[in-house]
């Protein structure tokens, strides 16, 4: 525990304009993130007599070993530092919403020559159109299906889609037409294009001018008598008037808002988001969130704003933004907003109406969804902490191990070896810290765990000299409590040495032996048993299983990688540009050798030459393994 008054600046230094703080632990690592209208009034609350301080930040400030700070030009630019910042270190202290669960979206991606609609979760990718989100995947699925009838926008993977391409001819969506059969040429890919436009259109309410263009064709079909004609585009506006009746009209048409509700409490908040656009809700999504820092519910509206559209597109952005609570600084999230935008955003709190009702709605979603938390994270968090304890007393730490890092060796009879490292802090697995290393083919398992323990600590070592800021940036910056490996006696003691040979004594370490799941202490002849049902060995065995997990896929995927570009790495004037190249214009390396030379030269980059050795390496190869 720090003292707040050994890292006080003098009042002097600290400048009064605009800016963004960060406060910093004693290992360099950004702890809490903020940002200030005035920096030199703002940070002498933190360095005010620590009783008077609120609990949180009292922890914060006793956590933290410095502050450092950037001065900016005006408000909308701190606000926009304090978020990038956020996302850059994940403070502990800052309250961060997450999504409360994986909201699928439906996606177009018009970044493609053939741009596909598909069911996308996760981050977002540049150049690909995103509807929703949706509560539930099939609601999308039903969606698109219905949708294909008047719009038939494709929808394959991409292997489908080569396969077709090579056959010439289409899947079961081209024969039904559910599909225009853009691999096999029935339609070009500036019109596929033109036809994903307007199902992006459809999507976003504005089916007016297709329902008008089919209104117009059936009409003229008819006169003609061509019934036929007719009935299909009759099909297709039945089609369309069904995507539309999917969305609820809330709202007016015309009208595009964002209606958010918040329900919180002095420990936790859970917030929904209903998106209206044309009248209709075009989707929602719900976010939780822990509260380290005393935020009210305005200030939680700000960081909620945030993260809503800290990330987002100008077209995703309503000319409405609509709050449970306007927040002291609302003119600077409004210029924020409409910059993002690039035209006007107002906000407002809806007082009465049919906005009133919908935010009333979306106000019990959140509750319901802070009601599950609670009781999900009741149930975790007392878990977790009894399984740190149970960890400290049995191993006998000075402290709780809140990072335990565990390593495990992946290989087959010794060929493309991998070691894994995996982190947990707070017992959670903290999966951007995981690390792989490749080790030389034909170590045996012990000389292995060597390598790669000497390799984290020696970088370890390294970077905990390096300024702070550069430290953020590090791979290797921060130390566990506890450090896990697979196995018994043998090996924990061969880590043991290791890490002590390096200069880390101070660092503890246990081996988990999977046969009877005995924790192993250097030096002791006889291991701690845990009991069956305790938590500590559960974490340690989730700790353990997770390391061998991630060993195991990246050692599959070094030697698939292996298997599969060995003969043509062999081949002159074959890099891996042109393998890859050749690979996934012919899906597998027996199709690429029963292509012919003409065959070949036909792949973008493989020039008559370069086939005519690819053909006769390959062919060569063959021959031998025949023989």
């Amino acid at each position: 525990m720090t003292d707040p008054a050994s890292y006080r600046p003098a009042p002097g230094t600290i400048p009064t304009q605009p800016g963004v703080y960060r406060f910093r632990d004693p290992h360099g690592r950004v702890v809490y993130v903020g940002k200030a209208k005035s920096l030199r009034a703002r940070l002498a609350n933190y360095f005010q007599d620590p009783a008077q301080l609120h609990p949180r930040t009292r922890a914060m400030v006793t956590t933290a070993s410095s502050v450092e700070w950037t001065v900016v030009r005006n408000e909308v630019e701190a606000l926009i530092l304090e978020h990038t910042w956020i996302k850059q270190y994940d403070p502990r202290f800052n309250v961060v919403f997450r999504d409360d669960k994986s909201y699928p979206y439906l996606a177009v991606t018009m970044n493609e020559r053939f741009p596909r609609m598909q069911v996308m979760r996760g981050e977002r990718k540049k150049g690909v159109r995103y509807f929703g989100p949706y509560a539930k995947a099939w609601a999308i699925r039903e969606t698109v299906d219905t949708l294909l009838t008047a719009l038939p926008v494709r929808t394959c993977a991409p292997g489908v889609f080569r396969k077709a391409e090579r056959q010439g001819r289409p899947c079961l969506l081209g024969y039904i037409d559910k599909c225009a059969a853009p691999c096999v040429g029935r339609i070009s890919p500036e019109d596929h294009k033109a036809l994903a436009e307007r199902a992006c259109q459809v999507l976003a309410g504005d089916a007016k001018s297709l329902v008008r263009d089919l209104t117009a064709s059936m009409q003229a079909a008819a006169e003609r008598e061509d019934f036929e004609a007719a009935a299909r585009a009759r099909d297709r506006l039945r089609a369309l008037d069904s995507v539309m009746a999917r969305n609820a009209i809330v709202l007016d048409a015309g009208v595009d808002a964002d209606i958010f509700s918040l329900d919180d409490d002095e420990l936790e908040a859970a917030a929904h988001v209903f998106h209206v656009r044309d009248g209709r809700i075009a989707g929602e999504r719900g976010w939780v969130v822990d509260k380290p820092e005393p935020l009210g519910p305005a200030g939680m509206v700000v960081r909620l704003l945030e993260e809503a559209y800290g990330a987002a597109d100008a077209e995703e952005i309503p000319p409405e933004v609509l709050v449970p609570h306007l927040p002291d600084d609302s003119a600077i999230l409004t210029e924020w907003l409409s910059g993002l935008r690039g035209a006007r955003v107002t906000m407002r709190v809806p007082a009465r109406g049919k906005k009133a009702e919908l935010a009333q709605t979306g106000h019990g979603n959140a509750r319901q969804v802070l009601e599950q938390h609670r009781l999900k994270r009741a149930s975790d968090l007392t878990t977790r902490s009894a399984a740190l304890q149970e960890l400290q007393e049995a191993l006998g730490l000075a402290e709780a191990p809140l990072r335990i890092e565990c390593y495990d060796i992946s290989h087959t009879q010794g060929t493309n070896q991998v070691g894994s490292m995996v982190v947990f802090e707070d017992a959670i697995a903290r999966k951007p810290e995981y690390r792989q290393f490749s080790i030389a083919d034909a170590v045996d398992d012990t000389a292995a765990m060597h390598e790669v323990l000497s390799r984290r600590f020696r970088r370890y070592l390294e970077e905990s000299q390096l300024p702070p800021e550069e430290r953020e940036t590090a791979r290797f910056a921060y130390p566990p409590q506890l450090v896990v490996v697979d196995g018994g006696l043998p090996q924990v003691n061969a880590a043991r040495r290791t890490l002590d040979e390096v200069g880390v004594p101070d660092i503890a370490v246990v081996g988990l032996a999977k046969r009877l799941e005995e924790v192993w202490i250097p030096g002791d002849d006889f291991p701690v048993i845990l009991p069956r049902g305790s938590e500590a060995l559960y974490l340690l065995q989730r700790v353990r299983d997770e390391a061998h997990r991630f060993a195991i896929k990246h050692h599959r995927a070094k030697r698939t990688k292996a298997m599969k570009v060995s003969q043509l790495d062999e081949v002159p004037g074959v890099g891996p540009g042109r393998a890859k190249a050749l690979l996934t214009h012919f899906g597998s390396l027996a199709r690429l050798k029963e292509a012919s030379i003409e065959q070949i030269a036909l792949v973008p980059g493989v020039g008559t030459g370069t086939a005519r050795t690819v053909y006769q390496a390959l062919r060569g190869e063959a021959g031998m393994l025949d023989a």
